[in-house]
């Protein structure tokens, strides 16, 4: 059992690192219809972070710029990989959980509707484990994706 838990955080913690070094959607939207920041002056991470709207209200396109360690930097990448498609209350629901995710590891109060986007956020359930003060991972997207 010990060896099966051990794969799955290396496998958790390639996938952190993979997105930490060449995230997908690090890139500014020329065109965007809501934009946020993020800045922890405790650790220097900072992520702007910027979202684009469909004509039914559902989010199109997502891109961001940060500066941080690779955790933060995986966190807004998978995240706006995670929203796509997703409009303004389903985004926040998810930055809720994910928050929740976060800090404690799980999400024991989780809409089950929010199982799947989840599970693609799973590997950065274990960031609760280190001593990270870093909001930022919680910023960005919320603000700009989640509320009106």
């Amino acid at each position: 059992m010990t060896d099966s838990f051990d794969d799955l955080r290396d496998l958790y913690q390639e996938v952190i690192l993979d997105h930490g070094r060449r995230p997908r959607h690090a890139r500014r939207l020329e065109s965007f219809d809501a934009t946020a920041e993020g800045d922890n002056p405790m650790c220097g991470d900072r992520i702007e972070v910027w979202v684009k709207y469909a004509p039914d209200g559902t989010i199109a396109d997502t891109g961001f710029q940060a500066r941080g360690c690779a955790i933060s930097v995986a966190s807004a990448d998978l995240m706006a990989e995670t929203v796509l498609g997703r409009n303004r209350p389903d985004t926040h629901a998810l930055f809720e959980a994910f928050r929740e995710m976060a800090r404690t590891g799980t999400c024991q109060h989780c809409d089950a509707a929010l199982a799947e986007p989840l599970e693609r956020l799973e590997p950065l359930a274990g960031v609760h484990e280190y001593s990270i003060t870093c909001e930022v991972r919680d910023a960005g997207l919320a603000r700009a994706g989640g509320r009106a």
